[in-house]
């Protein structure tokens, strides 16, 4: 049990981050790799790594291979109780992206190297294994060399650029291709966190991650696999949603350090999940199934879609369907809003509920929109196709859907 303790102070400054957090993706997925824990959730896309790793070129020499990629950054991210902190620097009021989160890393200083990867070396030692990489009976972990061991513990200059190229690689390869789901899975969950912070305020927002955590003021509980508590003393504390974290959210080892909890967002899935990542696989010169290169789709049921051709306009039998005045204007009020329920797009279209779920469902068909339960309510959201769609039409196209009159 992780106990995070509330001063007033802490309360006023509790902060949502509006996209995943590079770095924490790949530090999550590392792990994901090392376990078969969440396998409707996270199989299909270990199989498409698995691809890459066996492809030709997968086994290249020196840190340009993708196994070789792997396999360096496994050994600072072992499936254990104990991550260096250093690959996962926090940055007061958000998230930042991949390049200046590598400038971070490489920028830590010696000190801070030499303790965190003296502990990483201890942990191993003590043959402590993560949650599901325990096997009973089985003989305990080989010794761990972290990467460059000696020199980027001294933080040697080499060392460095050398690790800040493995975590780039690694985004490239294993992360990137499939950010289009990412970011739709990170971004149903961050509208309706921020709705319910909007409506009710921070308890509401605290109250939305039951049960993995449970707010009884002034202290969040949150499920973990040690006993520890964490005094916030006036920091506040920076919520990061992540798409590889599975289960329990996780924080950083060094209290002293920005507090930050980084916890999973529901992971929407469906038949046609490992077709779409076989697809992504191959279009980022991986090993999987060979076809033209493809933008992510969401499902009907908010899941991950096949793909559609890129291309400056989605077009089609799926498309095609679109063009009426009740679901253009329904577009674009979901993508504008973020975040609306069946009743309150009902209102801002001006039609009936049951002609504006019939025409939701059509939207969802055609994977421009994606829907969450949420207790009595239905959430809409735009996925990245729709939002895409809404771009390609231009600003000007945008402010005539706005005014578009439909009838009830």
């Amino acid at each position: 049990m992780l106990r995070i303790h509330f001063t007033a102070q802490d309360l006023a400054y509790v902060r949502l981050a509006r996209s995943p957090d590079p770095l924490w993706e790949i530090v999550c997925s590392l792990c994901r790799l090392q376990t078969d824990e969440g396998p409707i959730a996270f199989g299909p896309w270990r199989r498409a790594v698995a691809a890459q790793l066996r492809a030709p070129g997968g086994n290249g020499e020196g840190t340009g291979g993708r196994r070789a990629v792997a396999l360096a950054l496994r050994s600072l991210v072992p499936c254990g109780p104990y991550i260096p902190d250093f690959l996962t620097p926090a940055v007061d009021g958000g998230t930042i992206d991949l390049r200046q989160g590598v400038d971070r890393v490489l920028s830590t200083p010696r000190s801070r190297l030499r303790r965190e990867l003296t502990l990483l070396t201890e942990s191993a030692r003590a043959g402590v294994r993560g949650p599901g990489a325990a096997v009973p009976g089985a003989p305990p972990p080989r010794p761990l060399r972290p990467f460059a061991g000696e020199r980027l513990a001294r933080g040697d200059a080499g060392a460095l650029r050398a690790l800040g190229g493995l975590l780039t690689a690694y985004d490239a390869g294993f992360v990137a291709p499939y950010r289009p789901w990412i970011d739709a899975a990170v971004a149903s969950d961050v509208a309706w966190r921020s709705r319910e912070l909007a409506a009710g305020g921070v308890r509401a927002l605290l109250e939305t991650f039951r049960p993995m955590a449970r707010w009884s003021p002034p202290v969040l509980e949150v499920a973990y696999p040690v006993e520890r508590d964490l005094h916030l003393a006036g920091r506040g504390l920076l919520l990061v949603p992540s798409y590889f974290c599975w289960r329990r959210p996780i924080t950083l080892f060094d209290a002293a350090l920005l507090p930050v909890l980084v916890y999973p967002v529901e992971k929407p899935v469906e038949k046609s999940v490992e077709l779409a990542l076989a697809g992504a696989g191959a279009g980022a010169g991986g090993g999987g199934v060979p076809g033209p290169k493809a933008d992510a789709g969401v499902g009907p049921e908010g899941g991950f879609g096949v793909g559609l051709p890129a291309g400056p306009v989605a077009s089609g039998a799926s498309l095609a369907r679109l063009l009426g005045p009740t679901r253009a204007a329904l577009l674009y009020e979901v993508a504008s809003r973020d975040c609306a329920t069946t009743s309150e797009l009902a209102l801002a279209v001006g039609c009936s509920l049951p002609n504006i779920s019939q025409q939701l469902a059509i939207l969802r068909e055609a994977g421009l929109t994606a829907c969450r339960k949420e207790g009595r309510c239905v959430l809409h959201l735009p996925t990245p196709l729709g939002q895409r769609l809404l771009e390609t039409a231009g600003g000007g196209a945008r402010r005539a859907l706005a005014e578009v009159t439909v009838s009830p």
